[in-house]
């Protein structure tokens, strides 16, 4: 029988599946469905600003208030949100739309990352296990199954925007202006590549809708409280309200999470490049509109088998050779794309970038999230915070030069980031290696019929 630990991560993973699963396929589908004036991509770069925003002070606000599960379902309410603003996109409904998601967006993740570290410490108590393998295991377990929102999502709009009467080959013309080869900052509209018509949209928009509200029903109805005692004694205290404001802030005295920010922001850079530059100027360009949900699902699956993958490697292995993998393969893909010159006769290749940047996205994520849980235990909404501000940066720089910067120099800029992850990431793996984080106990959580108490055995660390 599975103890209520791992039922709450799956609880929590089956609810972001869902929700992600719109709006996955949304951000997906935002540079080539929206492209008029480049609306699609600047309603993203707003999400990430947004993010930014309430990274600053809403997080430990929302989490210590109404504790980890309601901040899920408020947050995962302001995601629905953006879909609605699809239904009828312009910009005065994208943009007020793309505010409130990323108001809710680093609560949403914050609490998320909270949560599967209380329930990894606490589970590792229980079994008489290192806090950090646990955490490793559930951040894996909920990748795997968080990540495959990209099937599905993606699989969504293929079958819907297959159905357009409107599909017609593309000219020769106009592949020889895909990929690197050109500019790539204008797609011509050829045939395949206009937008669909407007009831396949709003077919596809009402079903992303409806599978939002789905996840919020699962959170709210099945998800245990298992910080609702810490939550109400906060609430009672007498706590200022500038100390919660700025623990994001104060947390940047560490030097260790000041050192990860490169190895932050390149996960944002290399999410948006593969779901804003390759779906535009290789998939949308070379093949058309109704192949990106199905390129995007190679990424989604490769991406949700290698979390469960490495998540449990990880305890084998070590952090810094997985991430070691990530960054060779994500250097080579980079350079391949520099040179590749996409053809719809090449077809398997279009699915092959996705499936290893999958593999490369499956590291960066499983493994910082863990890496952040594990080095910050004493203050974990503040240091996921952190994360995803620093991430959201990183997303809102891609998006926001995507518009008039040349795919060749989109490119360049991935990699400079990536070399500088690559020298700043080890300093801190090294730190702790060599000067463990010290284990904490996490308390008594009241886990409505019975309460678990967390030992003094925990340990937060992993192998180099």
């Amino acid at each position: 029988m599975i103890s209520r630990n791992f039922k709450n991560v799956l609880v929590v993973s089956i609810g972001f599946l869902s929700l992600f699963t719109a709006y996955g396929g949304l951000q997906s589908l935002q540079s080539s469905l929206n492209a008029a004036e480049g609306m699609g991509v600047a309603s993203l770069s707003v999400v990430y600003a947004s993010i930014i925003i309430s990274s600053m002070f809403l997080p430990p606000i929302m989490i210590k208030n109404l504790g980890c599960k309601w901040t899920i379902v408020v947050s995962m309410a302001c995601y629905v949100s953006y879909s609605l603003g699809n239904l009828f996109p312009g910009w005065y409904t994208l943009i007020p739309t793309s505010v409130i998601l990323g108001l809710g967006g680093s609560p949403l993740w914050s609490a998320k990352c909270t949560y599967l570290t209380i329930s990894g410490n606490t589970q590792a108590a229980k079994d008489n296990k290192k806090g950090s393998d646990v955490i490793n295991y559930y951040f894996g377990i909920f990748f795997f199954i968080f990540q495959s929102s990209a099937v599905w999502g993606n699989l969504m709009s293929s079958l819907i925007f297959g159905q357009d009467t409107a599909i017609v080959d593309i000219p020769q013309e106009q592949l020889e202006s895909c990929g690197a080869a050109d500019c790539g900052l204008n797609v011509t509209a050829y045939g395949n590549t206009t937008r669909p018509e407007q009831k396949l949209v709003w077919t596809l928009v009402g079903s992303y809708i409806g599978v939002g509200v789905l996840a919020i029903l699962i959170v709210a109805v099945f998800l245990d409280n298992i910080d609702r005692e810490q939550a109400s004694e906060f609430r009672g205290s007498q706590q200022p309200f500038c100390h919660t404001f700025l623990a994001t802030f104060r947390l940047l005295k560490d030097w260790r999470l000041v050192t990860l920010i490169p190895l932050t922001m390149y996960s944002g850079f290399e999410q948006s490049f593969l779901s804003g530059e390759y779906t535009k100027n290789y998939v949308t360009c070379a093949l058309g509109i109704h192949y990106v949900g199905f390129v995007m699902m190679c990424f989604g699956a490769s991406n949700s088998l290698c979390s469960i993958l490495f998540g449990r490697l990880a305890q084998h292995t070590g952090r810094a050779p997985l991430f070691a993998l990530a960054a060779l393969t994500n250097l080579s893909c980079i350079i391949a794309l520099l040179y590749w010159r996409p053809h719809r006769d090449q077809l398997v290749v279009f699915f092959v970038f996705p499936a290893l940047w999958g593999l490369s996205d499956a590291i960066w994520q499983t493994q910082t999230n863990a890496l952040y849980g594990i080095l910050f235990p004493r203050e974990k909404e503040a240091a996921f915070a952190n994360y995803r501000m620093w991430e959201s940066l990183g997303f809102v720089i891609a998006f926001a030069y995507s518009t008039f910067l040349c795919l060749e120099y989109k490119l360049y800029i991935v990699l400079a980031v990536l070399v500088v992850t690559a020298i700043t990431y080890p300093i801190v793996e090294y730190h702790e290696h060599k000067h463990p984080t010290k284990p904490i106990q996490e308390g008594d959580y009241q886990n409505h019929k019975e309460v678990i108490k967390a030992s003094d055995d925990i340990v937060c660390q992993t192998h180099l």
